[in-house]
């Protein structure tokens, strides 16, 4: 029987007050693969893997490593930047990136079913199903978190390096205490959400 490409779609980024929303889709191949559709997951002798939230710095990284010498492992990355998040709304932004992580995916190989993490529903030739708290019962969803939230972290870690007194790479664009009293300070920068609240209203 001819089995099933299935991918996992996640993404991480909606929330923050500056850089990109950036979504991952994950296909594993050969061997782990599962025929037909069901809601489990294909099996990686890797423990239970979880939504990247509910897993440590380190141990996502760990997780990354991993994926990224296995050649069974592949994924698609879709970037959407602030200037688009802010003329599309967060909401469209979020569908274009995943929409770019499965056209970037599909560059590698060609999914024939996704789930998504949510309840959105992306506009891709692909049967696809949305899953309310997918990352964290669906392991292909579960490990697009991880790639999704390895990858935006690095990105903020590196905006850092050009914007640091936003600190962040610890908050990685969250509206943390100290990144809004440094926003009162010294206004927005190159990557800060127009749109959002409090830049938009306050700042």
């Amino acid at each position: 029987m001819k089995k099933q490409v299935i991918a996992g779609i996640d993404e991480v980024g909606r929330g923050p007050l500056a850089g990109p929303v950036i979504a991952a889709a994950v296909v594993i191949l050969q061997k782990h693969m599962v025929p037909k559709l069901s809601l489990g997951a294909p099996k990686l002798s890797l423990g239970r893997l979880r939504d990247s939230k509910k897993l440590s710095a380190k141990k996502r990284e760990e997780y990354y490593d991993i994926f990224l010498k296995s050649k069974d492992i592949q994924w698609g990355i879709g970037k959407v930047f602030e200037k688009t998040i802010d003329k599309v709304n967060i909401y469209q932004a979020t569908k274009l990136a995943m929409v770019r992580a499965v056209r970037n995916l599909s560059k590698k190989v060609t999914p024939e079913f996704l789930y998504i993490d949510g309840t959105m529903e992306i506009n891709v030739p692909i049967a696809q199903k949305a899953v309310i708290r997918g990352d964290e019962t669906i392991q292909l969803c579960a490990m697009a978190s991880i790639v999704a939230k390895v990858t935006r972290d690095r990105l903020m870690a590196n905006y850092h390096k050009k914007y640091p007194a936003y600190g962040f790479d610890r908050n990685k664009g969250y509206g943390t205490k100290l990144h809004l009293s440094m926003l009162k300070k010294h206004g927005p920068c190159k990557i800060h959400r127009k749109t959002f609240k409090p830049l938009k209203s306050e700042i």
